[in-house]
């Protein structure tokens, strides 16, 4: 196969929808790799390293980013000898149509979960602490350019944690327009509701815009409850062959015994602040009531 002949598959999602799960099972099948680390958000925002969001507009996507990014693909395709390239970046949720001019070719798996459920579970990554492994995994990826930027926002993002009432990161996951405001003037909990808000509806409002070939819309409950038929129809819609043996290995690991755990961890007046906050995005997706 030659390395120039595979497939793009972008995975779209906020973050702590099942993202990682669904990259993971993919690449449980043969022919399909993504990249040895978690995100490769350092390689989407490589020549917009300083723009202070990920809502990167599309026409910042030039022929020399473009040009980048399609190596990036190419080398996962030429070192595991893939004929299907999935990649997971949940920032890219905020960027659909930046990131579709930058892989012109790309299918996308958009998937979706409850955001209470999402909030619950995302605001234990905002005050995790320090993992060594999982660092020096993604920093493999970071373009030597942007290494002083990068080493620079992690420090601060560490010390800031130290002095924080909230014991949190400075910042985690993706970077909304307006950031800081949002920072100052909400608590973490609204903070990551805020986050799931806009990634479902700046994906949504994108993925709108394109022919229905391009995008398959599957809900995380929905996958996790009937792993192998959910996975059939990804697999149909992505062009992946695939037996009902290695589907059914691809997803031994798949659990449902997530859903409702994010908003368990939350009392009923911290849910109700959540529904007051986003509550017409989740009416819009059913997880209302």
């Amino acid at each position: 196969m030659s390395h120039n002949a595979y497939s793009p598959v972008l995975i779209i999602g906020a973050p702590r929808s099942g993202t990682n799960m669904l990259r993971d099972v993919l690449c449980e099948l043969e022919g399909v790799a993504t990249w040895p680390c978690d995100e490769i958000n350092y390689i989407w925002r490589h020549g917009n390293v300083r723009y202070p969001s990920d809502e990167i507009p599309s026409e910042r996507a030039t022929p020399a980013i473009q040009a980048y990014v399609k190596k990036q693909f190419v080398w996962v395709a030429k070192r595991y000898q893939a004929s299907t390239v999935v990649e997971k970046t949940c920032a890219n949720s905020l960027r659909v149509p930046f990131v579709d001019r930058a892989v012109p070719d790309a299918k996308y798996i958009y998937i979706c979960r409850d955001g209470i459920d999402t909030t619950g579970s995302a605001k234990l990554r905002w005050t995790a602490k320090l993992d060594i492994p999982y660092l020096f995994e993604k920093v493999r990826f970071v373009p030597l350019a942007d290494l002083p930027y990068y080493g620079t926002r992690y420090l601060w993002s560490r010390v800031y944690r130290l002095f924080s009432r909230e014991k949190r990161l400075a910042f985690w996951g993706p970077a909304l327009d307006g950031m800081d405001d949002i920072l100052e003037r909400h608590s973490l909990n609204e903070v990551c509701a805020l986050q799931w808000q806009r990634c479902v509806e700046n994906a949504e409002a994108a993925f709108a815009e394109m022919p229905d070939d391009k995008v398959i819309r599957i809900r995380y409950e929905d996958f996790v409850r009937q792993p192998k038929q959910e996975l059939t129809k990804v697999l149909d819609f992505i062009g992946v062959r695939a037996s009902d043996d290695q589907v059914a290995n691809a997803v031994a690991g798949v659990s449902s015994k997530s859903i409702g755990k994010g908003r368990a961890s939350l009392s009923d007046d911290e849910v109700a602040r959540l529904d007051a906050l986003v509550g017409e995005t989740l009416e819009r997706y059913g997880y209302r009531g």
